[in-house]
């Protein structure tokens, strides 16, 4: 049977190309270099959503919040061997007023609901791997969408989010050290960063999915 991977995570997830706003071809975006890279003998399933957060209603756009939607997704997809969490940038927006940690903590929250399931494979909770996100450099983009103070904010992703990951006894990896956002807007993954993020969780799902672990 074919290994289950659902990816969790917002526009950096579904693939924004910030050139012109369009979505990168599955042969670009991180999760269709990952399926490429796995191999026939697993499933990647791609759960992007431009502007989702954690756990936050966005007062702007509707129906953003990851809590609210995690639930019936991996209802719909299981059982899965695997839930990736990549959320907390758009967290960062001005109107939310939240640091890094309460970011963090919101990411906790859908680590937590996933291991209350019994959405894994033979009814058990999924395997869980928590992802920090990239760091948001600071441009007119940037600054514009979601503040000045979005970039310093970011800046505390790696040890929060690993912080969280321990509380809950889940996996974890920073993509802040293997990717960077492109230069056009500070945010969004560019081809390159697509590349050497997937090259990343290739090995960590690998390393997680392997016998017996």
């Amino acid at each position: 049977m074919k290994k289950r991977i659902v990816c969790f995570g917002d526009s950096n997830t579904w693939g924004y190309n910030a050139a012109d706003g369009s979505r990168y071809g599955e042969e670009v975006r991180w999760t269709g270099r990952l399926q490429k890279l796995l191999g026939e003998e697993y499933t990647v399933i791609e759960e992007g959503h431009n502007g989702r957060t954690t756990v936050w209603d966005d007062p702007i756009e509707n129906r953003l919040a990851g809590l609210t939607y995690l639930w019936p997704c991996m209802e719909s997809h299981s059982p899965f061997d695997l839930l990736i969490i990549m959320l907390g940038t758009n967290d960062t927006k001005t109107y939310f007023n939240v640091q890094a940690k309460s970011i963090a903590e919101g990411a906790g929250r859908l680590v937590k609901l996933a291991q209350q399931s019994d959405f894994g494979i033979g009814k058990k909770a999924p395997k869980v791997l928590l992802v920090s996100p990239v760091r948001i450099e600071n441009s007119d983009h940037a600054g514009h969408i979601f503040g000045r103070q979005a970039a310093e904010k970011s800046e505390g992703f790696s040890q929060t989010f690993q912080e969280v990951a321990g509380e809950f006894g889940c996996y974890f990896l920073d993509a802040a050290q293997y990717a960077a956002p492109g230069a056009l807007d500070g945010v969004h993954l560019d081809e390159a960063a697509h590349e050497k993020f997937a090259g990343a969780v290739y090995e960590k799902v690998k390393w997680i999915l392997s016998e017996g672990r």
